[in-house]
């Protein structure tokens, strides 16, 4: 029986030793999580055995459980690199249609040829869909997750339907003349100096016309009266009954300077009527306008409105609703996950929002290799959130999580693993020894 006693410490102590070894191997592998085998003793006894003298029949390996700890953060330059601090775990699947989902914490993504966020080994990060606008979840759940794909266009362009714009129209300024001459955007006399502005639009095929604006002062140096002419891509040479310019619209203000009431009065939307500008006086490409071109004298929000106060001309915002086709520049993820793509033209869409899971046990996960595990019985159903909630913890772009294994501690569990191998080999061969003192008795 001591024999085999000996050799469960022995195998025991070998446990020890390959579990520290693995810890050292990769103690620079992102992600990792340390091991720590975990021994219980052997006794087997019956109802008739003498409880009180009974010797154990050695140890056994209980079981070599991971210890999910946090590891340091790592930063990086690569937006893709992402680190959880919290309990969550990333969720991959190894091809487009599967849900067969494995978990992981090594957050080292790239783009695969088809744009989508895969791992070093080519599994699909899984996302929630969401409002492209808002970056609202619609479903937090795993059998709703899709891998993430980045597209590297806008899409299809869009043709500016409302131009939003506020401004300060300087008090100060009186009528270039009385009375006031005909309005020629070509003559600086006919319109008040350094009132002006423009903004770029777009057809129904992307490309850019300029619309240009053009502000004078009315009547008298009590008048607070302002008109708004416009001008498409400097079309000047048609004559104006043509439509070389589109307006007036008068802006009126009161005495302290802000559009008098109702605002619907008061600021007039300046429209470019959609039968005009899609004649091939202003368009010679194949293109069209959708709709009438209206510029809106506010915001887009309708909060903020221009004003007319004794400060130098200057515009307050100036937007508008149209794209043409954009090229990816950046990709970025907040610490919620949402994942947000920026274009060269100005957009910025919500693709998709990065999938957290968590489990009632993670030791009792089982690994899968690759720095992955998969659900078991033992570790308990995934449940899905979103980060930045409850204990799954946040996520952080451009960075990577290090192995949790302290080199230091390992090293001295590798003496002490050492040691109790030789005390075993030492049992062992005392035993052996007083065997073979018995086989000698004559």
């Amino acid at each position: 029986m001591s024999f085999n006693i000996a050799l469960s410490g022995l195998a025991a102590a070998q446990k020890d030793l390959d579990t520290t070894a693995n810890n050292i191997a990769n103690v620079n592998t992102t992600g990792f999580k340390e091991s720590r085998a975990e021994f219980a003793d052997v006794y087997a006894g019956s109802i008739f055995s003498p409880g009180r003298t009974k010797v154990g029949d050695g140890v056994a390996t209980s079981q070599v459980a991971q210890q999910f700890s946090q590891g340091a953060l790592k930063f990086t330059s690569n937006s893709l690199d992402m680190a959880i601090t919290g309990d969550g775990f990333f969720a991959l699947t190894p091809d487009l249609a599967s849900k067969d989902l494995t978990y992981t914490r090594a957050g080292a993504f790239k783009l695969s040829k088809d744009n989508f966020v895969v791992d070093n080994n080519g599994n699909f990060l899984q996302g929630y869909p969401v409002d492209p606008s808002t970056g609202s979840a619609s479903s937090i759940s795993l059998s709703t997750t899709k891998p993430i794909q980045i597209p590297s266009t806008a899409g299809a362009p869009r043709s500016t339907q409302n131009v939003y714009l506020t401004m300060n129209l300087n008090a100060t300024q009186m009528p270039v003349t009385i009375p006031l001459p005909v309005f020629n955007p070509l003559d600086k006399a006919t319109y008040n100096a350094g009132a002006t502005t423009s903004t770029t639009v777009y057809d129904s095929l992307g490309e850019p016309h300029i619309l240009s604006f053009y502000f004078r002062r009315t009547a008298t140096a009590t008048d607070n009266n302002w008109e708004v002419y416009g001008v498409f891509d400097d079309k000047t040479a048609i004559p104006p009954a043509a439509g070389a310019y589109f307006g007036p619209v008068t802006l009126d203000f009161d005495a302290n300077g802000v559009p008098t009431l109702p605002t619907a009065t008061s600021l007039p939307d300046l429209v470019l009527p959609q039968a005009v500008i899609n004649t091939p006086a202003y368009l010679t490409n194949g293109a069209q306008f959708t709709s009438a071109l209206t510029v809106n004298f506010g915001n887009a929000a309708g909060t903020n409105f221009p004003t007319q106060y004794s400060s130098k001309f200057e515009i307050g915002s100036l937007s508008q609703d149209g794209t043409t086709v954009g090229r990816l520049t950046s990709i970025d993820i907040d610490a919620a996950g949402k994942v947000m793509a920026s274009y060269s033209n100005g957009d910025q869409t919500f693709l998709s929002q990065i999938t957290l899971a968590k489990f009632a046990n993670p030791q009792g996960l089982t690994q899968a290799g690759n720095t992955a595990w998969k659900a078991s019985l033992r570790s308990g159903e995934a449940l899905a959130g979103e980060a930045n909630s409850g204990t799954l913890g946040s996520i952080n772009s451009s960075a990577l999580e290090s192995s949790n294994v302290n080199l230091t501690n390992e090293l001295v569990d590798l003496i002490a693993a050492q040691r109790n191998f030789q005390a075993n080999s030492r049992a062992l061969e005392v035993n052996s020894s007083l065997q073979q003192t018995v086989l000698q008795i004559r």
